[in-house]
């Protein structure tokens, strides 16, 4: 799988999930799921190391403090969330955002989340284990724990570590820090906080 392919399931399960009712990250996470099995072990597997290869690309300080500004707060776990619901969004999103995280301020989501003060914006918890689950439901076993022995054989141990370069570190408590960096987020997540 290229990243093209990779991308493609991404934006069908998206159009997948459209479709159906309920929490739309919910939705696109079980789309998402749908797709993979429908697949073969080897594609899942393919498919989760173009995932990695993504979500580790934007482990950066930047993107973390956007995660921050849109959640209220950002801890690691949810900061691996975050990265995993940006790339549901799909790749104009992805790319856009990794070019430039304040750009997430025009994000519907996000604007959406500001006005009804919500803290869950573009976080999706699910979209991290969708080709574990996906594989586990090819095997027939949902306690099969063979995805992640595969995977590991497939492409090395996966780590969990942090990136040797994230990027210039800075406080995301600061507030004049945090306006000057993300103007658009700060406008949406800060400027009526303080007031």
């Amino acid at each position: 799988m290229n990243i093209d392919n990779f991308w493609t399931v991404i934006e069908t399960a998206r159009t997948d999930a459209a479709l159906a009712s309920g929490d739309p990250g919910q939705a696109f996470a079980s789309a998402l799921v749908e797709r993979l099995a429908a697949t073969s072990k080897q594609t899942i597997l393919e498919y989760q190391q173009c995932f990695d290869q993504l979500h580790g690309a934007i482990y950066r300080w930047d993107m973390w403090a956007a995660g921050y500004l849109i959640g209220g707060g950002c801890s690691d776990d949810a900061f691996m969330d975050f990265r995993a619901g940006l790339i549901a969004q799909g790749r104009q999103w992805y790319e856009r955002a990794a070019t430039a995280p304040d750009v997430l301020a025009h994000h519907p989501d996000v604007i959406a989340a500001a006005a009804e003060g919500s803290d869950e914006a573009l976080f999706n918890e699910t979209v991290n284990y969708a080709a574990s689950y996906a594989y586990e439901r090819i095997n027939g076993d949902e306690d099969d724990c063979t995805f992640y022995d595969d995977y590991d054989q497939f492409c090395g141990p996966r780590s969990d570590q942090a990136p040797s370069d994230m990027g210039e570190s800075f406080d995301f408590d600061d507030a004049s820090e945090m306006q000057a960096r993300f103007p658009g987020l700060a406008r949406l997540f800060l400027d009526h906080s303080e007031t």
